[in-house]
């Protein structure tokens, strides 16, 4: 069966329903949870209040990228090069940019939220050191930044060299720069600091690969019939395994907060916190998304299994669309007091 493409390629759609989706989730987490001004109290400004929240999500939808496109050869297989090497030609490239604004997007949170730390003072390099020596947020977001940046050099190496630069490098250093993610924002109870830490790695790692899968076998292979018959099904494997750990994980980290809230009763907290509220938000996307990913699993891959023409592009970007509101809600839920 040919794999050249029948319709208009994707990655447009794909890509602007992830980050439309993103700040669609920001504005409505800003909405539930909006940000408390203290009479008398210096406030850092509306472009720090509201510029950190786009940034930190753009910093996680470009993260997200990286790894979705870093897993894209794993899932398209290497037995077949003259199928597949067209479609990883765009992959590579696509990449080392998404790289690129992930070192930019990370390196400017610590600017802002070196800025919001210290409200009134000078936006400058050397507030943004003073608060990488001293803050655990600010020495996470450089190390993310750095990790995107030795992949920003091995991914240019990629597309010079092709796959003989492995997959499986590039997919360790991506998600190696995911692992501080956590520290940089979420709040977590400190009473089960270790494992609420453990937990909102596990739950950032599988977000990643879950919805950086998905969006880059819809960008890129969507219309590639026989090579989205073969990477489809290895990617439903990973997505649910994805679901089940980002389920889990949330679950434990959002509960944990509300449970453990000094101020408002459980389940009180969760219905009269704005920190409550984004909780149910994401609860609804990930329940919405787990409908989606059921239809595609058990609908419409049996039909591409069989290289027939389905509407799984329509759908996916819809999935992928309530993925980035779900990145939206978080990073307003990583910044939202638990009371």
């Amino acid at each position: 069966m040919s794999d050249v493409r029948t319709a208009a390629p994707s990655h447009y759609r794909v890509l602007t329903g992830l980050v439309l989706g993103a700040l669609a989730g920001i504005a409505l987490g800003l909405v539930l949870a909006p940000p408390a001004v203290v009479a008398g109290v210096v406030d850092a400004g509306a472009a720090v209040r509201y510029g950190l929240p786009v940034t930190r999500v753009l910093l996680d939808v470009s993260a997200t990228i990286v790894v979705g496109l870093s897993i894209l050869p794993k899932l398209l297989g290497f037995d077949r090069p003259t199928h597949t090497e067209p479609v990883l030609r765009l992959a590579r490239p696509a990449a080392v940019v998404a790289a690129v604004v992930w070192v930019v997007t990370a390196l400017l949170a610590i600017v802002l939220q070196a800025a919001e730390l210290r409200p009134g003072s000078d936006v400058s390099i050397g507030n943004a050191i003073d608060y990488i020596a001293t803050v655990g947020a600010g020495k996470g977001l450089l190390f993310s930044a750095a990790c995107a940046f030795v992949y920003l050099l091995v991914g240019v190496m990629a597309v010079r060299s092709g796959e003989s630069v492995p997959a499986e490098l590039r997919i360790l250093i991506s998600m190696f720069g995911l692992l501080p993610i956590p520290v940089t924002g979420h709040a977590s109870n400190w009473k089960y600091h270790d494992y609420s830490m453990v937990s909102m790695e596990l739950h950032v790692l599988g977000a990643a690969a879950w919805t950086g899968g998905l969006g880059a076998l819809m960008a890129l292979v969507a219309y590639r019939k026989g090579l989205l018959a073969v990477a489809l099904p290895k990617f439903s494997r990973v997505a649910t395994v994805s679901l089940i750990v980002v389920t889990v994980t949330g679950l434990f980290n959002g509960l944990l907060e509300l449970i453990l809230n000094p101020v408002v009763p459980f389940p009180q907290s969760m219905f009269t916190t704005g920190y409550g509220l984004l909780f149910i938000g994401k609860a609804v996307c990930a329940a919405a998304i787990a409908v989606l990913g059921a239809h595609i699993r058990w609908r419409l891959l049996p039909r591409i299994s069989q290289h027939k023409v389905t509407a799984i592009v329509q759908w996916a970007i819809l999935e992928v669309t309530i993925m980035g509101v779900a990145f939206g809600l978080a990073v307003v839920l990583s910044r939202a007091p638990v009371s």
